[in-house]
């Protein structure tokens, strides 16, 4: 019995931890569960603390830019989602299909995994994993997937 109370004593206090620097119980299930969260609709912003969270939506592509060759091969265009945030996508090219025929001024969807930088972040993963570790992503141009 005195086992269970001090295991129940070190939960409450990491939580309470938690708690103090901002973290709720929620926030923590939506960062590691399985299913991506949407910010197209909405007029949330993207901070450092949502690095490395599966995100799907659309935008309107307002920049390309060349492809990065350094390494494995990206596509890269820039997004600005109807929330103003303006989100760098980097699509290999290496593992999935180029978008073709892409504009400034289409919409395309995509999923992914965010990482912030302060210019607004960028959307990598967004192709299937070879080896099957990472969750697969996509993009979507046009009624086509790429992945």
């Amino acid at each position: 019995m005195r086992k269970v109370l001090i295991i129940i004593v070190i939960i409450s206090a990491g939580y309470a931890g938690l708690k103090q620097y901002g973290f709720s119980l929620s926030s923590l299930v939506a960062k590691t569960g399985s299913e991506p969260i949407s910010y197209a609709e909405s007029s949330d912003s993207f901070g450092v603390n949502d690095s490395q969270q599966q995100i799907q939506g659309k935008g309107i592509v307002i920049k390309l830019l060349p492809d990065d060759n350094d390494g494995s091969r990206h596509q890269k265009f820039i997004i600005k989602l109807g929330s103003g945030q303006k989100l760098l996508v980097a699509h290999n090219i290496d593992l999935a299909p180029r978008v073709s025929g892409i504009q400034v001024g289409d919409s395309i969807g995509f999923h992914g995994q965010y990482e912030w930088n302060s210019k607004g972040g960028v959307v990598h993963w967004t192709h299937h994993d070879p080896q099957g570790r990472h969750a697969a992503g996509w993009l979507e141009h046009e009624n086509q997937i790429y992945q």
